[in-house]
């Protein structure tokens, strides 16, 4: 694999020495600080690259370039995707190969918790479904809430609603709505509730429909300069706040590339996304999709006992089967002559980052530590295989994406 951390630009508060001293050879990373719909200019990207490479290190998967809301709607327009075309045209021609980008509406990544405490004293991100409950219900309002929550979590979230401070309603709605890391949008409540209105009539065969169209629009364009798109999964992977999911399982994907079978439509395959639904065989998913998988996000979910909550558990632990997955991936990489980009994601707060500002999930140490598990986990693997990782053909000037090749 092709090890790669996030970073979030300039403004980052980890910087790109420490994601090289990191064992990184490669950044993934976005032009954040242009609008949704407009084009990412060719002198800025190169701007970006050259300070990326000034560091020593590689840049050739994008995340994320933003998809319209409007387009997600159904509002698609000449406009719209004439910037995302030339965004694309503009990333190519400065070496990118590989964007990611996602079709949830409104929300991207959405977490209750930025900071629950683990026994080691660490922290980890937490998704509670009854935390989102009290806020869908009480704070937000939103007609007809009622309807998507079972007896017993409406029970506990009233309980729950009635016993928080003002100040706990305000810390959980700022951590669902503000924007985490990534984000494409930020909202307050009330601004979230219209955004929401403006979804209707918009179900899942609608969005999936949407989505068609949208990849049917840009994947001739991408085929054209050499990219590959590659879709997030929802995350959380199931309908929140009234608004469809449809990136999910595994049925989605396989109807997505029945619809779009454009070999510029692919998927960044996310561990921690698809790991949150026990219905999901993640090691199964990987070797069902592999020809479709161009960047992996790799981390583990811990389910607990309350329906739809999980939280963040460390890369090897948790319910990911993560040794499964990885064989299953240097298995496809070895088949078929190729390294795939990866990422450690959402690490745990700890040690002398829990005294340091960090963007929730993206904090240096806990990703360096999943970054060295993973690494060792994937030597063993092709230790243990007999595949010769040290003969693998370097054609890649910094990241050494590599062919891979069997020892006789």
């Amino acid at each position: 694999m092709i090890q790669t951390m996030r970073w979030f630009g300039p403004a980052d508060p980890v910087s790109l020495s420490h994601i090289r001293q990191a064992g990184a050879t490669e950044v993934v990373t976005a032009l954040h600080d242009i609008p949704n719909g407009h084009v990412w200019p060719r002198d800025a990207i190169a701007a970006r690259r050259r300070m990326i490479e000034a560091a020593g290190l590689g840049w050739s998967v994008v995340e994320s370039l933003p998809v319209h809301d409007a387009i997600k709607r159904g509002e698609m327009t000449d406009a719209l995707v004439q910037a995302y075309g030339d965004s694309l045209r503009h990333l190519a021609a400065e070496g990118v190969r590989t964007v990611t980008y996602n079709f949830m509406p409104l929300l991207d990544w959405t977490r209750t918790d930025l900071d629950w405490a683990l026994p080691d004293g660490a922290t980890a991100l937490r998704f509670e479904w009854e935390a989102v409950a009290a806020y869908d219900i009480h704070i937000l309002r939103r007609p007809g809430a009622e309807a998507d929550y079972s007896d017993a979590i409406r029970r506990r979230a009233a309980a729950r609603f009635a016993a928080m401070t003002a100040e706990e309603r305000h810390r959980l709605e700022r951590t669902i709505i503000a924007g985490l890391p990534g984000s494409e949008e930020s909202f307050d409540s009330p601004a979230f509730l219209r955004a929401i209105q403006s979804y209707a009539g918009v179900d899942a065969e609608r969005l999936r429909a949407n989505h068609v169209a949208f990849l049917r629009a840009v994947c001739p364009i991408a085929e054209e300069v050499g990219i590959t798109l590659v879709v997030h999964p929802d995350d959380p992977p199931f309908p929140i706040f009234g608004l469809p999911r449809v990136v999910s399982t595994a049925d989605d994907l396989e109807h997505l590339y029945a619809a779009v079978p454009s070999p510029a439509n692919g998927l960044c395959f996310c561990t921690g996304s698809f790991g949150a639904r026990p219905d999901n065989d993640l090691p199964a998913m990987v070797r069902r999709f592999g020809e479709r998988i161009d960047f992996l996000h790799l981390r583990a979910v811990a389910w607990e006992a309350q329906e739809r909550s999980f939280h963040e558990a460390e890369h090897l632990g948790g319910d990911a089967r993560m040794a499964e997955v990885l064989r299953a991936v240097v298995e496809i990489s070895h088949a078929q002559g190729r390294a795939i980009a990866m990422r450690p994601d959402h690490g745990h707060r700890m040690m002398d980052d829990l005294h340091r500002q960090a963007n929730p999930g993206y904090s240096l140490l806990g990703r360096m530590r999943g970054l060295a598990e993973l690494r060792g986990l994937e030597r063993g693997i092709v230790h243990m295989l007999g595949l010769d990782r040290s003969s693998a053909r370097e054609d890649h000037p910094v990241s050494g994406r590599a062919a891979w090749e069997m020892t006789e």
